[in-house]
């Protein structure tokens, strides 16, 4: 049974990863092309390197510096799934705060993890008042699939920061 709790910015390290596989097949990809949503193919096999770590930790502090949340999941005692919410809120209502990462180690995907995580990072949007949650998310597939499944929706407003640096993502919010 996965425990979760919320990250400290002392014991993110690059270690704490070393038992998380981040490896993902992707065959299809659910993207907006010509303002219809199409699913093509484009197969390949998303991984991180160990700078991709790296970035990522450094990332992660920088979240929780900045007064956002890092949630994680353990399977005896191994960091099995991690989410984070940046706490700047932005759009044109300042709506929206940012769930800026959701991943499961590839070993326990599709036991529900993602989902408490996800439920945990809205909930604590939801406790600072912001009326959605936005997600940038992977366009493949199952990754659509499962925000689908969250009740998460095409965004309503695009952040035009996210849609330059990531074009093939998918721009989603979940009400709260």
């Amino acid at each position: 049974m996965p425990q979760y709790r919320e990250l400290t910015e002392s014991e993110l390290s690059v270690e704490l990863f070393d038992q998380f596989e981040r490896k993902q097949v992707v065959t299809d990809c659910r993207r907006k092309v010509d303002g219809e949503w199409r699913v093509l193919a484009d197969p390949g096999v998303d991984d991180w390197t160990p700078e991709d770590y790296e970035f990522l930790v450094s990332c992660l502090k920088r979240t929780v510096e900045t007064g956002g949340v890092v949630w994680g999941a353990f399977v005896d005692g191994v960091l099995k799934g991690f989410a984070s919410v940046e706490r700047k809120a932005f759009g044109s209502e300042s709506q929206y705060m940012e769930l800026t990462s959701l991943h499961v180690s590839n070993d326990v995907r599709r036991c529900g993890i993602g989902a408490v995580l996800f439920l945990l990072s809205a909930d604590f949007v939801r406790n600072l008042g912001i009326k959605k949650l936005y997600i940038s998310s992977h366009s493949a597939v199952e990754t659509q699939a499962f925000y689908k499944a969250m009740g998460c929706v095409e965004a309503t407003e695009y952040s035009d920061d996210h849609v330059h640096q990531a074009p093939a993502d998918c721009q989603l919010e979940y009400v709260l």
